[in-house]
């Protein structure tokens, strides 16, 4: 059975990288790459910065922040002055949970495709409040309306004080159906946080329509941003009830400024951000969304017939639009965080590619990117190479 075509790559695109090219970096999705030109964009602010740091702080730069924050809001689909950027979407699950105000008996809901650090988040809040965290299991194949169903059934009103979903998700490259989703917490009015690390540049403007309370994504992973460059999206009920992790200066000018400056913080990769847009839609932005998604169910196709997997076993969680795929791995293998990291720096070191390794329910996992600097060639080496590899660990 043939599998799919491998896109045409865009000519040029690898060339706006400094990746190194002995590495076949097929994991964008953890840590994104920042193109040449952004990489330069940010060292001239921190030129800018430590030619006269007084004058760079003190003046204007509330203004600049803002300024950036309109555009890069915009790319989003939010509304500039209910988003704030922060650090990375951690951060903005930490700023929502402390300013719920949960207490004893509390339920924050979630599911269990969701990013570890979130879950360590709420249970952190958790202990120090007194409210729980509960996770609702959702099958791997689950189709958007059973998912919506088993959210459905899960609230508990009056108990569940958060629903927290992903709109992307990071295990297992699933695409939620989040407005859905949110229309269901809407209707028991029950608040929703939606974990859109991936979405910034993967995604057409992935807050609006949503209807989402809150709203959080890295525009370092697919907007070729700098790294430590996010955004918090807050329906405006909200908007005076966030509260900052930490009190600056501007504390009392509300959200979003009490949310962004947090005084001697480095600010150049925010400032920087919309050069990343910039060279998204240099580069097309339909174009890219279409190669990296059609090389990623390529590489998952060739990877996952050198580890005979049958085309029609082929997990396709998140859909034709969707620059991540995962492969199930051999039995046994990979069933712990510790153990998956373990075989992601052994793939690393001895296959020369960076590749991403999940264990989720007690099943290992491989997944693989697609971005505008891989080649096909690439997935096919790891293909030819991964199953003596994995040999060794059965």
């Amino acid at each position: 059975m043939a599998g799919p075509p491998p896109p045409v790559p865009i000519p040029g695109a690898r060339l706006l990288f400094s990746l190194d090219p002995a590495v076949a970096h097929l994991n964008h999705g953890s840590y994104g790459a920042v193109p040449i030109g952004v990489q330069r964009a940010q060292q001239r602010l921190r030129d800018e910065t430590e030619a006269n740091p007084v004058r760079f702080f003190n003046r204007g730069l509330v203004d600049r922040i803002t300024h950036a924050r309109r555009h890069l809001a915009g790319f989003l689909g939010a509304d500039p002055d209910g988003t704030a950027l922060i650090g990375n979407v951690t951060v903005g699950a930490a700023i929502v949970l402390r300013s719920l105000g949960l207490e004893p008996g509390d339920e924050v809901l979630c599911t269990d495709h969701g990013y570890g650090s979130f879950a360590l988040s709420i249970d952190r809040e958790a202990r120090l409040t007194g409210a729980v965290r509960r996770t609702l299991g959702v099958p791997l194949t689950a189709s958007d309306e059973e998912i919506v169903e088993i959210v459905r059934t899960g609230i508990r009103p009056g108990r569940t004080k958060l629903l927290v979903i992903d709109q992307l998700t990071s295990p297992t490259a699933r695409l939620f159906p989040a407005a859905a989703i949110a229309a269901v917490a809407r209707e028991r009015s029950v608040p929703i946080l939606v974990d859109g690390a991936h979405a910034p540049g993967m995604l057409p403007t992935p807050v609006q329509g949503i209807g989402a309370d809150f709203w959080v994504g890295n525009l370092h992973k697919w907007g070729f941003a700098p790294r430590g460059t996010a955004a918090l999206a807050v329906a405006p009920r909200w908007r005076r009830r966030i509260e900052p992790l930490a009190v600056s200066w501007y504390d009392e000018d509300g959200f979003p400024t009490r949310v962004e400056w947090q005084a001697t913080l480095d600010y150049t990769a925010w400032l920087a951000a919309p050069v990343g847009v910039y060279t998204l839609r240099t580069l097309g932005l339909d174009r890219v969304r279409a190669y990296n998604a059609g090389l990623a169910a390529y590489g998952q196709w060739v990877v996952g017939r050198a580890l005979g997997i049958a085309p029609a076993d082929l997990v396709d969680p998140g859909g034709p639009t969707v620059s991540m795929r995962i492969l199930p791995l051999p039995a046994g293998v990979a069933t712990t965080i510790a153990d998956a990291m373990a075989l992601r720096h052994r793939i690393s070191d001895v296959l020369g590619t960076e590749v991403n390794v999940n264990a989720w329910r007690d099943r290992g996992w491989l997944r693989l990117s697609g971005q505008v600097y891989n080649r096909p060639e690439e997935y096919e080496r790891l293909a030819e190479r991964l199953p003596a590899l994995l040999a060794t660990l059965s």
